[in-house]
This record gives C-alpha cells, sequence and structure tokens, in this order.
C-alpha cells in the first residue's frame, strides 16, 4: 500500500479490545479527529482483551448503534472490524484503521494474543491499512493517556507519510512516561516477552481445584533494538508486522529435503 496521502479526507474506522466504553478508545477517537473529521467507530461491547485473532461463528452477531457513528458489537475484535468494514461501511471502506488505545503494552509475544493487534490484523487481511496502539503502565499507576493522545498524531502522519505493505500492520507501544520526557520515536523488532509463569492455584466452594494465569511474565528487557527494550527506555516503539507468518528460508530447506 502506498502512501495515504490525504489524512484530512480519510475515512477512519477505530476499534479496540477493551469495549465500546473504554478510556483509551475515547483517545483515539481525540487522536483520530485531530486529523481526519470522517471518523468512525465499530467497537467490541465489552471488553475482549487476549481475544486474539478470534471470530465468533456458532451465534449471530447484534450491532448496536451507541451514537452518530459509533457502534458496538457484541463479539471479539475481529467481529467488530469485520461487520464496521463490511456491513457498517460497506458503501465505503476506511481508509484507514485504527485499533486501541490499548490499557497496557502489547510487546513482544504479547502481540499474538492481543485483541488490538488482532483488530488491526482484521483490517489489514480486508485490505485497510491498519495500525495499533498500545500504553504501557506500572501496576498500581494510572495509563498516562495523555503521552498517547499527544503523539498518537505526529505517529499517524509520519507512518501514512511513508506507506507500507498490504500484508503489514504497523504495531505502536507508548512509554509510562510524561509526554514531554518521551525519547523520542524508534522502529523496532519483536523482543521477546511471555506470560504464563504466574499460574495461581485454588479451590472453590465445592472443592474443586481452579487455576488463574496471572500476569507475570518472563521477557527480555535489554535487548537493543526491540520494542520491550525501547519503551522501558522512555521510547515510542514502532513495529512493523507481517500477517504472512511463513518463514521463507524453513520453505526452501523443507523443498529441497523433501524433493
Amino acid at each position: 500500500m502506498g502512501p495515504i496521502a490525504d489524512l484530512a479526507n480519510a475515512r477512519i474506522l477505530i476499534s479496540n479490545d477493551d469495549g465500546i466504553q473504554a478510556p483509551g478508545i475515547k483517545v483515539l477517537e481525540k487522536i483520530a479527529r485531530a486529523i481526519s473529521k470522517d471518523v468512525w467507530v465499530v467497537a467490541p461491547e465489552t471488553e475482549q482483551s487476549a481475544a486474539g485473532h478470534s471470530l465468533t461463528i456458532r451465534r449471530p452477531l447484534r450491532v448496536r448503534r451507541v451514537s452518530r457513528r459509533r457502534f458496538a458489537v457484541d463479539g471479539t475484535p475481529t467481529d467488530a472490524v469485520l461487520l464496521g468494514i463490511n456491513h457498517v461501511l460497506k458503501g465505503k471502506k476506511p481508509d484507514l484503521m485504527l485499533s486501541g488505545v490499548n490499557r497496557g503494552a502489547n510487546l513482544g509475544d504479547d502481540v499474538t494474543y492481543s485483541g488490538t493487534v488482532a483488530a488491526a490484523m482484521e483490517a489489514t487481511i480486508l485490505g485497510v491499512p491498519s495500525i495499533a496502539f498500545s500504553q504501557f503502565f506500572h501496576p498500581g499507576h494510572p495509563p498516562r493517556w495523555s503521552t498517547a493522545e499527544h503523539w498518537g498524531p505526529e505517529i499517524i502522519r509520519r507512518v501514512a507519510a511513508i506507506g507500507w505493505e498490504s500484508n503489514v500492520l504497523i504495531n505502536v507501544n507508548f512509554p509510562d512516561v510524561p509526554h514531554a520526557h518521551v525519547g523520542g520515536i524508534e522502529v523496532t523488532c519483536q523482543g521477546k516477552r511471555k506470560i504464563g509463569d504466574e499460574l495461581v492455584e485454588r479451590a472453590d466452594p465445592r472443592g474443586e481445584s481452579y487455576i488463574w494465569i496471572g500476569a507475570q511474565r518472563a521477557e527480555e528487557t535489554s535487548v537493543p533494538g526491540t520494542d520491550i527494550e525501547a519503551v522501558l527506555r522512555g521510547a515510542v516503539s514502532v513495529t512493523p508486522l507481517c500477517v504472512d507468518l511463513t518463514h521463507r528460508q524453513t520453505m526452501r530447506a523443507l523443498a529441497q529435503g523433501l524433493a
């Protein structure tokens, strides 16, 4: 996909995984309206964090009109984007899709679980250039939404002026610092960050055991050039993610070995 030349007249679709009433999506609406007047919101009715790229196919979906150009879908982020593009905006497809702003970072391996990234991925598959936004924060402290709101428009304008391949989405993470203290914008690769080391086992009132998957993550925080290292250092991380998961080098090796 080439550059988006006329952002002022671009139709922008917004979605997320925290739900239609989440603070982050209201921040993203402000960011989008600083760029264009043609802004639409189609988001999940309720929080769908860690829903990944899941699609609802075993029951019907309902679309609720919340207000002018704002709709809620009783499904996943993928459902919301699919219906947003092919149903709500079927007369005129959006020029750009924005997802977020997620309450919490989507770094490293988090992106494979993230509903925020999945919403952008769905739009990418449907032919709409997409950017996912997440705001990193530390537990016990509120997210610094003002950092995302301040830097979001500039990132969109600069990235849209460059353009990116049709099978790529852009994953942006804002650091947990005041917007005036952000240490620049850096293009990064995925780091290593895997949730699941903290499993809490308990018993219900009937004595049956159950397990909570906790928030603890095993992560590499000091590898230069990664999204994790950049955000923890106070920079905005911009990572291009490819929807095509094929590993070409292994493909060539297998082709030779299986010939």
